[in-house]
């Protein structure tokens, strides 16, 4: 099996994060935090360690400003609903994933507007746009770091020069991009940063992250069991722990400390320019079949390693069915939870075919991609 949906979930994963997860599941399996004796310690030295390594990647200063969750749509969540109150006003885009969306538009129920930029075709957005949108009660500006559908690279450092002459926060869904592209908290202004880490961090599912700038005040969206204060019936007010009640998934952080230890030691511009050489190799090789578009920037400095293609009016699933059954391709097809974005780019109705490439993929699998749409299109006369 090729695989080509990296965008989905990374696979496979390196070595050492494998490694990792069973050394945790086999060696120190008990609660961190909670009991005193060596493994429980172990456990949460784990933790802590995959809290400084996430400090190391993306310029955080405090470890304990980084939450784990379950995964980026977890960490949304409790970014958008801990900071937005009746009243207030957020700016998004119309290129976001549902996991922004959807509890944006949840959030009407209380009082809270939205505005949603509109993007341009190719899903580009104009920094400018998102100026025009701000209002008196605007609170926070929402937005992804790349496409999910395009892979498009959006303007992060300058909608964050923004939000900061504005005294406005600003979140960033980094779900396409960390552990691929630099990203630096304090340069580029950013206040809340969600990240899945079974993508470009390598680790296993089940896994997120949260980083919260020191002196937001979040509202936590869940009491419980932390292992600290357990005289207080409240929540404990102190970070991590205000957000991270309950038994934590040890062996899933493990795993994406694993991830960014191979990240760093392999280094970020190792592998931004591996999936931009292949974006680039795919992008010229799919613009010599006739009958296929191509969407989005179509240029691998400006869109993360993500292409999403059709074929003449076939139908999207039809085409990704083939080139799993008969090619053994493995890519994704429809909507990819983002209609909005499918709007903005024309693809509402016939969604599109995903490839997305991640470190472990060769030209040897661009090129039996590219053979296989040939002997596709060949097939149906487009």
């Amino acid at each position: 099996m090729i695989y080509l949906d990296n965008a989905a979930t990374t696979f496979p994963k390196p070595e050492i994060v494998y490694q990792a997860v069973d050394q945790c599941m086999r060696g120190f399996g008990a609660n961190p935090g909670r009991s005193g004796h060596k493994l429980a310690l172990e456990a949460g030295r784990a933790i802590y360690k995959t809290r400084e390594l996430l400090c190391r990647l993306f310029n955080i200063d405090n470890p304990m400003q980084v939450i784990f969750t379950s995964n980026a749509t977890d960490s949304l969540n409790l970014a958008l609903k801990g900071v937005l109150k009746p009243g207030d006003h957020v700016i998004t885009t119309s290129m976001e994933h549902n996991s922004m969306i959807r509890p944006i538009m949840s959030l009407k129920e209380i009082g809270v507007e939205h505005t949603v930029v509109q993007c341009k075709e190719s899903g580009e957005l104009d920094p400018e746009e998102i100026k025009k949108a701000i209002k008196k009660n605007t609170k926070l500006i929402a937005m992804t770091h790349a496409s999910n559908i395009t892979g498009t690279l959006m303007p992060v450092a300058e909608v964050g020069k923004i939000a900061k002459e504005n005294d406005l926060l600003l979140l960033v869904d980094a779900a396409q991009t960390a552990g691929v592209y630099s990203i630096d908290v304090k340069a580029m202004h950013i206040d809340l940063l969600a990240a899945p880490g079974h993508k470009g961090l390598m680790g296993p599912q089940g896994t997120g992250i949260l980083y919260i700038r020191e002196g937001i005040d979040l509202k936590h969206m869940k009491e419980g069991g932390t292992g600290s204060k357990s005289e207080s019936l409240l929540q404990p007010e102190i970070t991590p722990d205000r957000y991270e009640s309950g038994t934590p998934n040890t062996p899933g952080i493990a795993g994406v400390g694993a991830g960014i230890e191979f990240i760093l030691s392999t280094g970020l511009e190792t592998i931004r320019k591996h999936e931009e050489e292949l974006t680039a190799y795919m992008l010229s090789g799919l613009k010599k079949i006739q009958g296929i578009k191509i969407y989005g920037p179509q240029d691998h400095k400006k869109q993360a390693a993500v292409i999403s293609i059709n074929i003449g009016e076939e139908d999207s699933s039809e085409v990704s069915y083939v080139l799993d059954k008969v090619f053994e391709i493995a890519v994704r097809s429809g909507l990819h939870c983002a209609p909005l974005a499918h709007q903005t780019i024309g693809t509402f109705e016939q969604g599109t075919v995903r490839f997305s490439i991640g470190y472990f993929n060769t030209k040897e699998d661009i090129d039996k991609a590219i053979e296989a749409l040939k002997k596709i299109c060949e097939e149906l006369e487009v």
